[in-house]
């Protein structure tokens, strides 16, 4: 679990959400961006699931940092998945060969298939 730090105050989510909305932040910041978005969140006092609503990107700094959790974890999964399809997150290629060509995530070459397939 993370507790992330927001124009002074703290909230806690899980780790999936926390690492997507740093990412998130850094990339929307990066086009001079700003943009609001909603994550999960856990109350500690009373184990509660809420919502919490931000503004993220140019001028809206993001603090995540572990938090001792007993219990079990929510499952906000679905909330990580969300932010990583934002058009502004940064999807990764895997590696680029001589000619240029870049292989997509979780995909690699099958010379018998003359292209691309996925893991």
């Amino acid at each position: 679990m993370r507790c992330i730090t927001y124009a002074g105050e703290t909230v806690i989510t899980t780790d999936d959400v926390a690492e997507a909305l740093v990412e998130l932040t850094a990339a929307i910041a990066t086009l001079g961006a700003a943009e609001a978005v909603s994550i999960p969140i856990v109350f500690r006092e009373s184990d509660e699931i809420g919502e919490a609503e931000l503004v993220i990107g140019v001028g809206n700094d993001v603090l995540s940092v572990p938090v001792e959790w007993e219990g079990a974890e929510p499952d906000f999964s679905h909330a990580a998945h969300e932010l990583k399809s934002h058009d502004a997150y940064p999807h990764r290629a895997v590696e680029s060969d001589a000619d240029g060509v870049t292989e997509p995530e979780g995909a690699r070459y099958d010379p018998d298939l003359e292209g691309f397939t996925h893991a």
